[in-house]
Order: C-alpha cells, then structure tokens, then sequence
C-alpha cells in the first residue's frame, strides 16, 4: 500500500501561520511515501515567499512531486513575466520543471501548465503529452500512473470551463492509452473527485478521476476551510481522503472519504461520498 499526500495552493505571502504548523504536524504524523504539490506556492512570486515554501516543503521530510503555478509568475514585474518567469521558482524550490518519482507500486509526473501570457489559465502542449507517455507507456499496468498539474483536466460543477488546462481533450486519451488515469490539480481552492468519463469520450469508455485539492493554508478559501487530501493506494483500490482544518486550534481531521476500485473500464466508485461533515 502507498500513500500519496495531495497539498496545492500554499499561497505563502497570504498564510494563516498557525495553520501551517497544523498541517506540517498532521503531515508528519501521517508518515507518506510521497508528497504531491500541485502548484501556486506563492503569493505574489517574491523571493521571501518562496523562501518560505522552500523552508516548509524541506521541512516536511519526504519524498515530493512539485510543480509551479500560475500565482509562481510575477505579476507586475512585466520583463520577469514574460522573459524569466520561473527564474525564482527554480532559485528556490526545484530547476526540475518535470519531476517524476517511480518505485514498484507507482509512477507519478508533474507538468508546468503555467503560462507568461495568461493571468490564471493553464495549458499542456504537445512536447509534454510526450514526455508523459515516455514516462508511462513501458511501466506496469499494475501501478497507479499519475500526473501532477496546477490546472486542472476537469472541474467540479458550477465552474467555468475556461478553467480546464487547454488542451486536455487532446491530452486525456493519449495520456490514458498509456494508463495514466489518476490527475492531481489544484488552482480552484476547492477540493473534490470528479470522473472525466461525463466530459471526455475515453479509449474503451475508460474514466479517469481528477482529484482536486483546496487551499493547504491560504486565507483565501473561497467558502472552504483549508484542506489537503490524503490517497492511499493498493492496487486494485484507491481511496481519497480529505483533511480539514476548520480552525487552527483543532488541526485537520478527516471529513470525507471516497472508495474507487481499478478494472479495465478505468475507476469504479465503491463507497462514500464526498461531502462535508457536521
């Protein structure tokens, strides 16, 4: 059995401090085999910010998959924009813009869907489906192949499909012929599985399931309390945890917890829901 912690949206520069100390105490308690970090470390991309998340991401002792997002670009300084956009990112966090982890129960890659030219939207070109198919297409079918992206390839109900990373109609089913059929994301602030089988007509009428995270400590919850998601995996079953943290005082517990089993038709919900409980 692996287990995959799921954090996205830190957001340092707009942190609840106390919080923070929470979930490095709830993370280490939890002990995982990797770390999943889905974008937006910063605020405003500034060096103290991402001194900060270097800081708190070195702490927490693990085995990580990071990728930046959109918020990891500066803003205002127009030359960093649009000549070296992630020049801090790679300062202070990872040069690696492809990071990707591999033992014998999993595969996990991450992709840069940030992009200079657009203030929130997320893209995944041509050069990268290809880099994850190399990564996945040779591996076990048996494993969990999973890919990281701050943009997400589907989206809770209520949102605006301008949210969805462009291209994800072309990437989904290259990316799933390769059995990639797990996609971690964040960028929303709210947490959340949905199966791309409503949206995209997949290989075989295979479903895969985007797993959302809210904001790990951001004060910025969008009508959410800060949360993480916790996944354990064994093959053939998958279950998604989510972790809240209503208020510091009380650290994050778990709230919502959903069941999926593995066949050749992709993921099958099991049991649970995931809803918020009292």
């Amino acid at each position: 059995m692996r287990r995959l912690i799921h954090i996205s949206d830190i957001h340092f520069g707009r942190v609840d401090y106390e919080i923070v100390e929470r979930l490095r105490e709830k993370i280490t308690e939890l002990a995982p085999d990797l770390i999943i970090v889905s974008g937006d470390l910063t605020q405003r991309a500034r060096s103290a910010q991402f001194v900060e998340a270097r800081n708190f991401l070195k702490s927490l002792n693990a085995p990580q998959i990071v990728v930046p997002g959109n918020h990891d670009i500066p803003m205002h300084n127009v030359f960093a924009r649009f000549v070296t956009p992630l020049e801090k990112y790679k300062r202070y966090i990872t040069e690696n813009l492809q990071p990707f982890f591999a033992d014998a129960e999993m595969a996990v890659i991450g992709i840069n869907t940030a992009r200079s030219l657009t203030i929130k939207d997320g893209r995944i070109n041509r050069r990268q489906i290809a880099a994850i198919r190399e990564r996945m297409c040779a591996l076990n079918e048996r494993m969990l192949k999973a890919v990281v992206t701050h943009h997400p390839f589907d989206l809770p109900e209520g949102f605006d499909d301008s949210d969805i990373v462009e291209n994800a109609g072309e990437a989904l089913p290259l990316l799933a012929d390769c059995g990639a059929d797990v996609f971690f994301s964040g960028h929303l602030h709210i947490g959340g599985v949905t199966h791309t089988a409503n949206r995209y007509p997949l290989p075989s009428g295979r479903s895969a399931l985007v797993i959302q995270a809210g904001t790990a400590t951001s004060t910025r919850g969008r009508g959410e309390a800060n949360s993480f998601n916790v996944v354990e995996y064994d093959f053939p079953s998958l279950a998604v945890g989510r972790w809240e943290c209503a208020r510091a005082v009380e650290g994050f517990r778990e709230t919502a917890r959903e069941n999926f089993a593995q066949d050749e038709n992709g993921w099958r919900v099991e049991s649970g829901e995931w809803r918020v409980e009292s």
